[in-house]
């Protein structure tokens, strides 16, 4: 049975689903004025109370569920901005870096086991670094969005331990390639056709979060 905790954490994320559709079409649409579809706005709200219950059902009744909800949110704005105008706005990666970042920082104070949140930090920093040279190499591969994103993910999938994020982007790459390849099949998309990174690496971190849990495991 889900505990009061994770459902709370539903609650919360329902009431917060209007905000976040209409953040996205905002940054989507560049447009202050911009307003989310009823339908879009359900699905957001439904979606929303997914991955911020997701939160304490996974990590449980401490600080670090905090950092997988605010996540969690985070990822349904950057997917859905990111689907429609192929972009991964700062004004949601930044702030659920330092959102992340605190939330994870405060679980290693209160459960007195830092090694955690240190190796979030290193996982981090590498998963940011080896996007950013894959940029240098071929800036065509990944976008500066694509960059933070993976510093994102280092972050969250390496407290977690080291397994979940090599597995969790492994995943995210295997879902984008499979997408591509249903859309190149239903003539959506050539083989020429830029396809969004963040969504299907969001999607792979958090099938692997869900089969990792309760977390952390390493």
């Amino acid at each position: 049975m889900p505990s009061a905790l994770t459902l709370a954490g539903a609650v919360v994320g329902l009431l917060l689903g209007p905000w976040l559709a209409s953040t996205a079409v905002r940054l989507a649409e560049r447009d202050p004025a911009a307003r989310p579809a009823l339908v879009r706005v359900v699905v957001t709200s439904l979606l929303a109370a997914a991955v911020v219950a997701a939160g304490p059902a996974l990590a449980g009744d401490r600080p670090a569920a905090v950092a997988l909800a605010w996540f969690g949110a985070a990822a349904l704005v950057l997917a859905d901005v990111d689907l429609r105008r192929h972009r991964l706005p700062d004004r949601v990666t930044f702030p659920a870096l330092i959102g992340c970042g605190v939330a994870l920082l405060t679980d290693a104070v209160v459960t007195g086991e830092p090694g955690a949140v240190l190796r979030a930090g290193v996982a981090a920093l590498l998963a940011g670094g080896a996007g950013l040279a894959v940029r240098v190499v071929s800036p065509a591969a990944l976008g500066r969005g694509d960059v933070k994103l993976l510093g994102l993910l280092g972050l969250v999938l390496g407290w977690a331990g080291w397994g979940v994020l090599m597995a969790g982007v492994f995943a995210g790459l295997l879902v984008g390639a499979l997408g591509s390849v249903l859309l190149i099949a239903v003539g959506r998309a050539g083989w020429r056709t830029r396809v969004p990174f963040g969504p299907p690496l969001l999607v792979g971190a958090y099938l692997v979060l869900w089969l990792a849990g309760p977390l952390p495991l390493a």
